[in-house]
């Protein structure tokens, strides 16, 4: 879904704790930047590979001194809410009245609002650029309606949302500052398992904590339900306000950053996981150049190269990847790929197993050429492809520049597709952009614009796509918006009036 944010929606993050089934691999990230090679911020990249030794330092001292300026604590609030609640099913029962019968609306289930209080998250976040961009998970300031930012001397700075891309939990913020201690990154596809690194961060508030262990593995997968995961695994300890903090090499360099654990108790027991420095900077650059995150596209269905298939493909080698359906009319499709091709190189890497294309993928910026390398009937062929761009996978973040008092603040807009046209039953006559989400609190909520309306034109201008919808509202010097609105069947005009948090209609 083409998700943009007229403001961003984020929530407190304490740290991930899941249990799932660990996947092994091997990390393989295509770090290209996403705007015609330029990258959106400058960091510093030392990608010379970490020499390996038996000898063991005396003292982390001197690494933990160079890094821990770089490493910031990371403060959320999410203002107060109302909920509904009582007067359905199950809590219309006789025996949950009794016991909760004041909440849930008593003696015949009567519905009420319950204002909940205001809500605090903590995390960490690291200085990616010394002109204040600062890289942290999207858990951590997702839902928030003000982020803080306390840096290594004590400053605490308002920060604004400027991207967020739930797909790999990454968000970027920024704080007005210059000359901040940027860190420096490693080339994370250089880490090895058995590598000694540390994790820096702010557990439990309790001010910056740093941590050893090994690297435990990499390219691990299936670990928390995202659709991009490329996980190193470390022992280090990383605990809830560690979200967000730097997982750095004995060069006291940049190689994940510290996202989540495997837990059964909540706790740290040994399993955590980072992502990967590469990809971070991949997803970084995306969105502080354009506020969104916008992937490559083969458009095909792609699984393992087992022994068994390798078999009966006649193949010597279960290296590769076999394709098993083709998107009709996709970037594939156009090329001539075909069921059943096996994939051996894509863009001059070789492909080993089906993550290492995906994410190879991924990280293409759409409309570039690529060549692969595939095996079609015993022969090896060279099939060149014009990457399209992955469907519904656009989201803008922070459209208000991390205001409160934006223009249709707190309101969700995506594109018309034909997936989001069938979740939501908007007819094709339909056209505009359509409202994916709104905040309960917000002045668009309390005027009546619902997730499902479509947005048809925005103060007398036509809205066509969210771009225009952004557009129309970003620099808009007045805090009543008219909004010509399809809604459920038919369609009508709809006044919110932001002056007051009073809206007219």
């Amino acid at each position: 879904m083409n998700m943009h944010q007229f403001s961003p929606r984020r929530h407190r993050g304490l740290l991930l704790a899941t249990l799932a089934l660990l996947i092994g691999g091997t990390s393989w990230v295509v770090a290209e930047s996403s705007h015609d090679g330029k990258p959106s911020v400058n960091v510093k990249v030392d990608a010379v590979p970490l020499p390996r030794s038996d000898d063991t330092a005396l003292s982390f001292s001197p690494i933990v001194k160079r890094v821990t300026p770089s490493v910031v604590k990371v403060v959320t609030r999410e203002r107060a809410k109302e909920m509904e609640v009582g007067g359905g099913l199950p809590f219309d029962d006789p025996a949950f009245r009794h016991f909760f019968g004041p909440f849930f609306g008593g003696p015949g289930g009567q519905r009420r609002i319950v204002r909940q209080p205001p809500e605090m998250g903590l995390g960490s976040g690291i200085i990616v650029s010394a002109d204040g961009y600062i890289l942290t998970n999207n858990h951590v300031v997702d839902d928030a309606d003000s982020v803080k930012v306390t840096l290594s001397d004590s400053r605490v700075l308002t920060a604004k949302v400027i991207g967020t891309d739930k797909k790999t939990d990454i968000a970027v913020i920024k704080v007005d500052a210059r000359d901040l201690p940027a860190i420096t990154f490693a080339d994370s596809d250089d880490v090895q398992v058995g590598d000694r690194v540390l994790a820096v961060g702010n557990p439990f508030g309790i001010g910056e904590t740093v941590t050893s262990g090994i690297v435990s593995g990499t390219g691990r997968s299936g670990a928390t339900g995202l659709d991009y995961e490329d996980f190193i695994q470390t022992d280090a300890a990383i605990n809830p306000g560690n979200s967000g903090g730097a997982l750095v090499d004995m060069r006291g360099r940049l190689i994940g950053l510290n996202t989540a654990i495997l837990s059964r108790s909540g706790g740290f027991q040994g399993i955590g996981f980072a992502i990967p420095a590469n990809l971070a900077r991949h997803v970084m650059d995306s969105l502080v150049t354009t506020g969104i995150v916008v992937r490559g596209f083969l458009g095909v269905t792609i699984q393992d190269l087992t022994p068994d298939l390798a078999e009966q493909f006649h193949l010597k080698s279960s290296k590769g990847v076999i394709i098993s359906d083709v998107t009709p009319d996709g970037p594939a499709s156009r090329a001539g790929l075909k069921s059943g091709d096996i994939v051996l190189d894509y863009s001059g890497r070789p492909v080993s197993d089906s993550r290492r294309l995906k994410f190879a993928v991924a990280a293409t910026v759409p409309g570039a050429t690529v060549k692969m390398r595939v095996l079609r009937n015993d022969q090896d062929e060279e099939v060149t492809v014009k990457i399209g761009e992955l469907p519904g996978e656009k989201q803008h973040a922070s459209i208000s520049g991390g205001k409160d008092d934006g223009v249709l603040d707190g309101v969700e807009v995506s594109d018309l597709d034909a997936s989001t046209r069938n979740e939501f039953e908007v007819p094709a006559r339909v056209h505009g952009a359509l409202v994916t989400n709104v905040d309960p609190a917000s002045a668009a909520a309390e005027a009546g614009l619902s997730p499902g309306d479509v947005i048809q034109e925005i103060n007398h201008q036509p809205v066509h796509t969210a771009d225009d919808a952004v557009r129309l509202t970003e620099h808009s010097e007045t805090r009543k918006t008219l909004l010509k609105l399809w809604s459920h069947g038919s369609t009508h005009f709809l006044v919110v009036d932001e002056t007051d948090g009073k809206p007219s209609s």
